[in-house]
């Protein structure tokens, strides 16, 4: 029969194509004392299979070779937004995000923050070893005042690089979170403290209680430049005189209106923050039955679900030029029309850096089956308006693909071979008609012109017309002028 122990971490760690029960943190290392500690608590509490764990980017990158239960990786800051994604989608599971100083203190610092300030229904164990542990102990945004790093080797003057940053002062500050707290695994005392912390986080978790954030201190002995025992005093003696041990907030217990703060001579002193309710509402994430429901489509609304058809191959699609053209609603159309059909689409937005005037693109995809990627990369189909786009996109488009490009722009780069190439006026088309704005919809006629969509015509209308429902003067003149348009590039 297999211990807790056993059960809460895998018997081997089959790393660098070897199996073996030694981990790669270093010796002294804070990270090997919270693993252990955070798999007996999910084993001692029975939530192995049912918790799944967002790893980060850093020193704790590899803890799914240690964990026994499910893993998603997260790199360079993203575990909080893959963690939002996961406990929504599973709001039955327990997730946990595992995090470092630089991964959440700095590159992931918005979406951690953010996702504290929504209340998402996640714990995130943070380790706070005040500098980037795995990429060479530079400096983090918990780095000590006069700290040495190695890209302060002078110390971190905070007239240059700022203060330490506080994640527990500053989270503790939104209304949402229910948890909040920092320990450490400086010596066994601490450890225990450690554990029933995290034993506490998991709690709130497996009951759905809201967002909980654990900051632990832990020692970087490599980094330090000390050996495991002074690394350990340094965390003691130094971290903690920055960084407070204690409980911030525990909505639930009533915990909020202080904090307990460890001092020089061991006792504990009570320091003011910002009181909390300890009954706290957090507003739940809202569920949606359909897309209809959640983008308030009325009743009544022919909105037809995909219908699986293999014989349908898979069609891709690439329209650009500037913002302001109307080329991300050209791609809207060409996906609603397909929806319409009943195949399965995606629509997909790019913007430069600004959404007026500046470059813009979008990617879409239709199918008789369903789509994995939304994602355009050699498109079928590319539909240019300027020529900055035409440049960058040409040499993308697949053999036997079609490029339909505004007359205005100057051919200067060929397509590939294969590829056929159709220049539309579609700019003057739409100023001859008096209409300057509508050149998207001469677009939409040369695409129905030449057959590029695989979709019905009478579908293609009906969504033009829907995207004017905002603006119902304008179904009827748009309606007229893709007519016009047809007319004129069949006689040309």
């Amino acid at each position: 029969m297999k211990t807790i122990e056993q059960k809460g971490m895998y018997q081997k760690f089959p790393r660098s194509g070897k199996d073996t029960r030694v981990t790669h943190y270093c010796a002294g290392c804070g990270h090997g004392i919270v693993n252990k500690l955070v798999a007996e608590c999910c084993a001692e509490m029975g939530l192995q299979d049912n918790t799944i764990f967002v790893d980060p980017v850093g020193c704790g990158v590899f803890t799914y070779y240690y964990w026994d239960a499910a893993h998603i990786s997260a790199a360079h800051g993203r575990a909080s937004a893959a963690a939002t994604g996961v406990c929504r989608a599973r709001p039955d599971a327990v997730t946990i995000a595992y995090q470092g100083d630089g991964d959440l203190g700095a590159i992931g610092f918005n979406n951690a923050f953010q996702a504290a300030s929504r209340g998402e229904k996640f714990g995130c164990i943070f380790i706070n070893n005040s500098l980037y542990g795995m990429t060479g102990g530079q400096m983090a945004p918990t780095t000590l005042e006069g700290e040495k790093t190695t890209t302060t080797p002078f110390g971190r003057d905070p007239a240059l690089t700022g203060h330490p940053l506080h994640v527990c002062e500053v989270f503790s500050q939104l209304q949402a979170p229910v948890y909040v707290a920092r320990v450490s695994v400086a010596d066994t005392k601490r450890i225990m403290q450690c554990k029933q912390a995290i034993k506490r986080l998991f709690e709130i978790q497996r009951d759905r209680k809201g967002y909980a954030l654990l900051e632990i201190l832990a020692p970087c002995p490599t980094n330090f430049g000390m050996n495991p025992l002074k690394a350990a005093e340094f965390c003691m003696n130094e971290m903690e005189a920055e960084f407070p041990l204690g409980v911030f907030r525990d909505a639930e217990k009533g915990v909020g209106g202080s904090r307990s703060c460890a001092t020089e001579g061991g006792a504990d002193a009570q320091e003011r923050v910002p009181p909390v309710s300890a009954t706290l509402a957090v507003k739940p994430v809202p569920r949606f039955s359909s897309c209809a429901e959640l983008f308030g489509v009325p009743d009544g609304v022919d909105a037809p679900p995909a219908v699986d058809d293999p014989s349908v191959p898979e069609r891709r699609f690439k329209f650009a030029g500037y913002g302001g053209q109307g080329i991300l609603s050209l791609g809207i159309c060409v996906a609603e029309a397909a929806r319409l059909q009943k195949r399965h689409t995606l629509w997909f937005p790019s913007y430069g850096p600004e959404q007026r005037g500046g470059s813009a693109s979008c990617s879409v995809v239709v199918s008789g089956m369903p789509i994995g990627s939304p994602t355009v990369e050699h498109p079928d189909v590319l539909v240019c308006m300027n020529q900055p786009s035409y440049e960058r996109f040409v040499g993308d488009v697949k053999r036997g693909g079609i490029v339909i490009v505004d007359s205005t722009v100057p051919i200067t780069k060929h397509p590939p071979e294969g590829v056929k190439l159709y220049q539309v006026p579609a700019i003057k088309m739409a100023e001859d008609f008096g209409v300057p704005k509508a050149a998207n919809t001469m677009m939409l006629a040369a695409l129905r012109a030449f057959k590029a969509t695989g979709l019905d015509d009478e579908h293609l209308e009906t969504a033009l017309c829907a995207s004017f429902k905002k603006k119902p003067q304008l179904v009827e003149k748009n309606r007229d002028l893709l007519h016009r348009a047809e007319a004129a590039l069949a006689g040309a």
